[in-house]
């Protein structure tokens, strides 16, 4: 199985995320990538991948500039989203700045968050505008990606959006989001998504995540790492404290992490094939990076939860719709059986495979979105192909082709998006399309 380990032993945030997985890309993939981010729209922001030694290790280090300007408001990772919620006050959290601002108060601590003033900078003196969650999910809307690569990215914003909501007891409708911030967070965001996409990883398991340690100034006070929003997006992750000083994991690598993620521990038996390193901006005794490692898992070793449930009195188009929900949620697979149940009622079987961690969210989705008053759970060792898709050109156009070996056995199948799409194109029926293109 395709499985992406990312080690976060020193934290995460989006720009390295980005760079580690940027790293895992072959060149004309790279080049690709690049070229893809530059063509999305977003006002004024480019990329620029540049090579970073940290305690002699070779990696990436993503720069992001927005109208020409690098975010510097910023904790010690890179590039992230600045907000405030109703204009009112700001979110000062503190900055690595190495100019002067021209406002009272100072940042003398050595460590930066990724909230930030709305304030004007001594190099520029320029004001910025600011944008609500409803603006940000409009831009995300706009943008030429693919619809898995704009619900990943809309998911991952709501869920920074919702902990600042709940930490500072506004509504969610009145987070704004600094012009150049914002900007910059969703470049690092979309980036991820887009880089997720490419990578193609059936599984992403990630170790626990190094937080840091100390305090963070901010405009309210001071208060401990993580800051608050950050925590609360690490919920029920395994996270721990460490001697480095310093806050090193941040709201968007905390919202990124656990989106993708399907589970956190040490790094399963893998052959690895590939290795990424994110570099952040500041030294420590550690390598500051996110280190990304891509291989094969072995066929036999991996673990499903089967989760299932009876309902003898919900509509089919209830049924239905929680099929529906199951899968965009990210279940591994999701059937539905006929059953024969009490008071000679037919009912149906819903069964829900899905990672082992994951196990509670999908039971909370059953009982939301059906009628059932109780779900059962147990787990099952499952062996499985290795897949991968490679791109096929044919008499009527390239086909994606899904490839699946292991076990003494190899399979390929065209995937079937792609045949209803030569067949509508060319005015064929589907076996027409196979017999021309010889599957």
């Amino acid at each position: 199985m395709k499985t992406l380990y990312l080690d976060l032993g020193m934290g995460a945030a989006g720009d390295m995320l980005t760079a580690a997985l940027y790293e895992l890309l072959g060149e004309e993939e790279k080049k690709a990538f690049l070229e893809k981010m530059a063509s999305l729209g977003l006002p004024g922001v480019e990329f620029y991948p540049e090579k970073s030694v940290k305690c002699g290790v070779t990696g990436t280090h993503m720069r992001v500039t927005v109208a020409g300007e690098e975010e510097e408001s910023l904790d010690h990772h890179g590039h992230e989203h600045d907000h405030e919620h109703d204009h009112e006050h700001d979110h000062g959290h503190d900055h690595d700045h190495e100019h002067e601002h021209e406002h009272g108060h100072d940042h003398d601590h050595d460590h930066d968050h990724d909230h930030d003033h709305d304030h004007d900078h001594d190099h520029g003196h320029h004001h910025h505008a600011h944008h609500g969650m409803a603006e940000i999910a409009g831009i995300l809307e706009t943008l030429p990606l693919s619809e898995k690569v704009r619900r990943d990215a809309k998911e991952v914003y709501a869920a920074i959006a919702g902990a600042e909501s709940r930490v500072h007891g506004v509504p969610v409708e009145e987070i704004h989001f600094h012009e150049v911030g914002s900007l910059d967070a969703v470049a690092d965001v979309t980036a991820v998504c887009l880089l997720m996409e490419l990578i193609g990883a059936e599984r992403v398991i990630a170790s626990p995540v190094h937080v840091g340690s100390g305090k963070v100034r901010c405009a309210h006070g001071i208060l401990p790492v993580p800051a608050p929003a950050t925590a609360l997006l690490l919920k029920d992750i395994p996270i721990y404290s460490g001697e480095v000083k310093g806050e090193l994991c941040t709201p968007t690598g905390a919202a990124l992490v656990a989106h993708f993620a399907s589970s956190f521990g040490a790094m399963p038996v893998m052959r690895v094939e590939k290795i990424g390193y994110g570099m952040g901006k500041k030294d420590f005794e550690a390598a500051n990076c996110v280190r990304a490692l891509l291989g094969e898992t072995g066929e036999g070793g991996d673990e499903v939860a089967v989760l299932t449930t009876n309902l003898d009195d919900d509509t089919p188009e209830t049924v239905g719709y929680a099929v529906e929900k199951l899968l965009e949620e990210g279940a591994l697979d999701v059937t539905t059986s006929p059953l024969g149940m009490k008071k000679n009622r037919p009912g149906v079987e819903l069964t829900v495979l899905c990672r082992p961690g994951d196990a509670r969210k999908f039971a909370e989705l059953l009982f939301r979105h059906t009628s059932t008053l109780g779900v059962r759970e147990r787990i099952e060792r499952r062996y499985v192909l290795s897949r991968r898709s490679e791109v096929k050109e044919t008499v009527l156009g390239p086909v994606r082709v899904k490839i699946a070996s292991g076990c003494g056995t190899r399979k390929e199948k065209i995937e079937y998006e792609d045949l209803a799409r030569l067949a509508r194109e060319n005015g064929l029926s589907l076996r027409e399309v196979r017999e021309k293109i010889g599957e």
